[in-house]
């Protein structure tokens, strides 16, 4: 049976429609959105505000969630399983992605939390995105959601 760990994604956008990106601490030239995992006794919402708080330093007050949606779902790929099998007991993650837009009066994003998970961050037109930064076991994840939130096809 294949299990899936619950993940929170955000798509967080600023006034002016633009997307955060985040570069990864340990990957240079990986970027992503906010995300992570579900912790037990948490309900997806909570992990929402938490991962935010924990990895790009806003809290709720600072934005408002416009749009959620859920159903995406990646299997880590073969040489990374066995080991997320062991950590977690699970063979992907299922996303709930959340659109959320940052107030103009928030304060700037700070990657520079403790754990550390991103090095760098950028705002980007979404049209900007590209799959490269990616490994590509996330690429139809990412496809999807940008179709769904902004309606763009990514190649």
């Amino acid at each position: 049976m294949v299990r899936y760990r619950p993940n929170v994604a955000a798509l967080m956008i600023d006034v002016h429609g633009n997307l955060l990106i985040c570069e990864r601490h340990t990957i240079p030239g990986a970027w992503q959105f906010p995300q992570g995992g579900v912790d037990f006794g948490e309900d997806i919402e909570q992990a929402l505000y938490r991962e935010i708080r924990e990895e790009i330093g806003l809290r709720k007050e600072h934005y408002e969630i416009l749009i959620r949606k859920d159903g995406y779902r990646y299997l880590y790929p073969a040489d990374v399983r066995s080991k997320k099998i062991q950590k977690h007991g699970n063979h992907g993650q299922e996303q709930t992605y959340f659109l959320c837009k940052v107030r103009a009066d928030a304060p700037e994003v700070n990657v520079k939390q403790t754990p550390c998970e991103f090095r760098a961050y950028r705002w980007i037109h979404p049209t900007e995105f590209d799959l490269d930064w990616l490994p590509t076991f996330k690429h139809e994840v990412y496809r999807a959601v940008m179709k769904d939130f902004f309606d763009i096809t990514l190649g």
